[in-house]
């Protein structure tokens, strides 16, 4: 039996994206978006803070906007990021790739990417742009809202930019994150700043550095280097702090 046209349209646009997908993890069958039974309940408030709606994937042109480095000198960013080569990078909600890209140049042949969405057609684009970019060090990675799909122990670093404040289940997933991290690994958090309303973002796309702080200690980081010299967002780099018991998800 023939599926209908748009059924068709879909199961090709989501084996393109997972034909690429080199984590072994994606054979579960729990995926973005199935798996409800198994799924804990999304949060809408977290901390006391309200979660913003995920980016949808119609609006990734704006990732790659011709002012982007102007407005959020993202050179300046990846200058202070301490990439080196043959690290083992997580690009989390990358998007269209626009940093996982820029990310596999200098993390050279012997590094790795790997480039975590939970939108299969944001995985296309990735794909298509890794191809004509010559890119062959990053796997994509198709994640749930509450899993990244990470392989344990290996990260070293996850970069997460402009996309925390967007988690559904931000405890399982810092959970899962923390579990990935190699040995000295960090998380770096970028997020557009709260404290200054000239930063031309909506409200409910910023965050505080009180806000993050809160959250991420409470979730088993410490604060180990800030960056404040980007325009527009915090740079904050959290490593695993092993003397703070990890609270356990909240149902």
């Amino acid at each position: 039996m023939q599926l209908p046209l748009h059924s068709r349209l879909r199961v090709l646009t989501v084996s393109a994206c997972l034909s690429i997908v080199a984590v072994p993890s994606l054979t579960d069958p729990l995926s973005a978006q199935d798996g409800a039974a198994r799924t804990p309940p999304a949060r809408k408030i977290y901390m006391g803070r309200r979660i913003a709606q995920t980016m949808h994937y119609t609006g990734a042109e704006w990732l790659i906007r011709d002012t982007r480095e102007r407005e959020e000198r993202c050179s300046l960013m990846l200058k202070n990021l301490g990439v080196k080569p043959g690290m083992k990078i997580c690009d989390m909600g990358c998007g269209n790739g626009f940093y996982s890209l820029k990310l596999a140049k200098l993390v050279g042949a012997k590094g790795r990417i790997y480039a975590v969405d939970v939108q299969p057609q944001m995985l296309v684009m990735l794909r298509d742009r890794a191809e004509r970019d010559g890119a062959d060090n990053i796997s994509p990675v198709l994640g749930s809202f509450h899993d990244p799909r990470l392989p344990t122990g290996q990260i070293d670093l996850v970069l997460l930019v402009d996309v925390y404040h967007e988690f559904s289940h931000p405890e399982t997933m810092l959970a899962a994150m923390r579990k990935s991290l190699a040995p000295g690994g960090v998380i770096v958090l970028l997020e557009y700043r709260e404290e200054d309303p000239k930063v031309p973002i909506r409200p409910l796309h910023k965050m505080s550095k009180r806000q993050i702080e809160l959250e991420m200690k409470e979730n088993g980081f410490k604060l180990v280097k800030e960056f404040d010299g980007l325009p527009w967002q915090h740079m904050m780099f959290y490593g695993r702090d092993d003397e703070k018991k990890q609270p356990r998800p909240k149902p």
